[in-house]
């Protein structure tokens, strides 16, 4: 029979000190096994995946616009409102907010012109933009029918009207892992004037495990916390702690099989040591030559903000980062009133970044293989909003509209130069190769070389999908 060890024993043992300071963590955070709960053996890692087939595209950069850019002014000239324009609207409106609702059709406020080769028109508003129209699909028919900013958003990032879900950059790193082991797969570069409607739900990997979730990076400096280790641990007394952790990591995690959330927070903790090296070289923009800090508006007050982060996003993805979410600030798209003022600061900010990001990729051989997406939850309503009290058209703005709405892609097999799509003669509803929230996400999946049928998780005994409409087309028309 052995000895009973004493207190000194035990801690120095191999169920010691490190053993109890990493129960401790892990019972803190939920993760620790619960036998009953165990579905069988399953691992989980961000090494690069198969595609089902073969996909021109491998990474994607979503330009999320909050709020609901209005198309009628931006993307979709409507000759039909101009001449009803301070009349009264001759059909059915479907109002968001009826307190605030009014008839009287509002034409758009500024002029189009055609743009590029393509002669795709487009507003005076998005000059920028309209540079590169014959390098991007502009899609006029957008369509979720959800007709709030919650419901709309969740449409679009998971796929349903309700939260809970992964995201389609949760979705896209479960499938295909991550070309990069030091950096995130996926990540989230949020604006400093706050998140997005629901918050974190914008980068969630909601039932997937931890590890496919968007890792935030901060819209100022430093813009990830704690990448120096203190100075007593720097060099090899931090290569050796490291060791030693991962050691008592593993065996930990092998005595339970089948945690695939205790399994994705170890690999948290050790692509975090990774990225002290990795993730300081690739955020630091000071390496880039002074012409394309200018090129996307570095030097300019209205667009430096925007075009650090589009930078970033750039040099993210050509370290084979796979999915990168750029967010505007709570509602700053969400014009329901002064909209003569408001949607211009909006695109002022945005406008030369976006399309620098999309020319930036082009010169560099990425823009085939990397998808750019701009666009927001909605679009807005071809009448008056708020107009008691406005004098003219000071003060006014535009409802939510999810029934029909534009946004553009470009790159990662998109066709170049092309306009898919219309809404009526005034705006309001989709009607022509209408493209619904299910229909884009499996023409995205399919860029990608992913079946929408197959990319699949079992969760409580059930597959679960992305994209669960059955009449879900890939829209082929879209397509290079």
């Amino acid at each position: 029979m052995s000895s009973p060890l004493d207190r000194r024993q035990f801690l120095s043992s191999a169920y010691g000190m490190g053993t109890i300071a990493l129960a401790t963590l892990l019972r803190e955070q939920g993760l620790l096994a619960n036998p009953a709960l165990a579905g069988g053996q399953q691992h989980f890692d961000l090494t690069p995946k198969p595609a089902h087939g073969f996909g021109q595209a491998k990474a994607m950069i979503s330009m999320f616009m909050q709020g609901g850019p209005s198309h009628i002014d931006l993307f979709e000239p409507k000759p039909e409102l101009m001449k009803l324009d301070g009349k009264d609207f001759p059909g059915e409106v479907k109002y968001d907010d009826a307190a605030g609702a009014s008839r009287e059709v509002m034409g758009p406020q500024w002029k189009f012109k055609p743009r590029g080769q393509s002669g795709i028109e487009m507003s005076d508003l998005v000059p920028y933009m309209g540079s590169i129209a014959d390098e991007m699909t502009l899609i006029r028919s957008m369509h979720t029918g959800v007709n709030n900013h919650g419901q709309s958003i969740y449409a679009l990032l998971n796929g349903q009207v309700v939260g809970g879900r992964p995201t389609l950059g949760s979705w896209l790193t479960y499938g295909l892992g991550s070309e990069n082991q030091d950096l995130p797969a996926y990540v989230a570069l949020t604006d400093p004037r706050g998140l997005p409607v629901l918050g974190v739900d914008n980068f969630s990997n909601g039932w997937l495990p931890s590890m496919f979730q968007g890792t935030v990076i901060r819209a100022k400096e430093p813009r990830i916390l704690n990448l120096d280790p203190p100075m007593s641990l720097k060099g090899e007394a931090q290569s050796r702690y490291l060791s030693f952790v991962n050691r008592l990591n593993r065996e930990h995690a092998d005595a339970r099989p089948g945690e695939s959330d205790l399994e994705a927070r170890i690999q948290s903790f050790e692509l975090a040591a990774r990225m002290q090296t990795a993730a300081k070289e690739a955020l630091d923009i000071s390496q880039e030559s002074e012409a394309t800090k200018k090129l996307y508006g570095i030097d300019k007050p209205a667009t430096e903000e925007f075009g650090k982060r589009c930078l970033i996003a750039r040099r993210l993805v050509e370290r084979g980062v796979r999915f990168v979410s750029l967010f505007t600030g709570n509602q700053t798209w969400d014009h329901h009133s002064n909209i003569m003022t408001s949607l211009p600061t909006a695109c002022m900010q945005v406008d030369q970044p976006a399309a620098a990001l999309v020319m930036d990729l082009k010169q560099r051989g990425l823009l085939d293989s990397t998808i750019v997406h701009w666009g927001g939850e909605m679009g807005r309503l071809p009448v008056i909003q708020n107009r008691a009290g406005a004098k003219g058209r000071t003060g006014v703005g535009r409802d939510h509209n999810t029934y029909g709405f534009s946004m553009w892609v470009a790159g990662g097999g998109f066709k170049a130069g092309y306009a898919h799509g219309a809404t009526d003669e005034f705006g309001h509803h989709a009607v022509k190769d209408v493209v619904n929230h299910f229909d884009y996400h499996a023409t995205l999946l399919h860029l990608f070389g992913l079946d929408s049928k197959k990319l699949s998780y079992k969760r409580n005994g059930t597959e679960q999908v992305l994209v669960e409409n059955p009449q879900a087309r890939v829209v082929k028309e879209l397509l290079a």
